[in-house]
């Protein structure tokens, strides 16, 4: 993944593309000490993948369905939540000092690559720290994807 360009990657062993998307990173930049609201850079794993099955627009809270489905309605009810839909993909950094352990520890700080409103723009950094992506991408990737697969992140 590559927060300038704000696009993610996924390539096989032999470096060939399997699936590429525009994604949204965090509006406060690159970063990775808790607290910061920014997508911590290098090398992690996704460590877990929440929401098998759910629909499209599947609202999670805390990593749990709350049975609710996005809609532009629901986001007036609730204009301060942070968007987090369809799949979850929890990532846990590999690095101990840079993105593991004390105060820079990504599974700690809830970093996920997550599904969004379909209403908010791709290629603007915007998150509070995840990797936001369109609700039918985050799909794609999450049936690519297994947990334990790498993921880095530059920038």
């Amino acid at each position: 993944m590559d927060v300038p360009s704000q696009t993610l990657v996924l390539r096989d062993r032999a470096g060939r593309v399997l699936f590429e998307a525009r994604v949204a990173t965090a509006r406060n930049g690159p970063g990775e000490r808790r607290h910061s609201e920014c997508t911590p850079r290098g090398r992690h794993i996704v460590r877990a993948k929440i929401g098998a099955g759910q629909p499209l627009n599947a609202v999670f809270v805390s990593r749990r369905p709350t049975g609710e489905i996005y809609s532009p309605e629901l986001r007036g009810l609730y204009p301060n939540r942070d968007w987090i839909l369809t799949r979850i993909l929890w990532l846990s950094g590999l690095e101990p000092g840079r993105n593991r352990l004390g105060e820079v520890d990504t599974m700690r700080r809830y970093i996920y690559i997550h599904g969004c409103p379909d209403e908010d723009p791709m290629g603007v950094p915007s998150s509070r720290g995840c990797v936001k992506m369109r609700n039918t991408e985050i799909v794609t990737l999450y049936d690519l994807v297994p947990p334990g697969t790498p993921v880095t992140i530059r920038g």
